[in-house]
């Protein structure tokens, strides 16, 4: 499942310093990783990834 794939890079980024939704959404895309469908990372879709874990 791709959310459980993208869990702990979004740990990691929060370890790093990304505090908020937008800052997280930027360091996956900083990172070049695609949504489950390809697309960007926009906080909305950081939250539905958090809210699922």
């Amino acid at each position: 499942m791709h959310a459980a794939n993208i869990l702990p890079i979004i740990r990691e980024a929060q370890k790093a310093g990304a505090s908020t939704l937008r800052q997280i959404a930027d360091a996956l895309n900083a990172r070049g990783i695609p949504t489950a469908r390809g697309g960007q990372w926009y906080a909305q879709s950081v939250a539905k990834i958090l809210e699922r874990a």
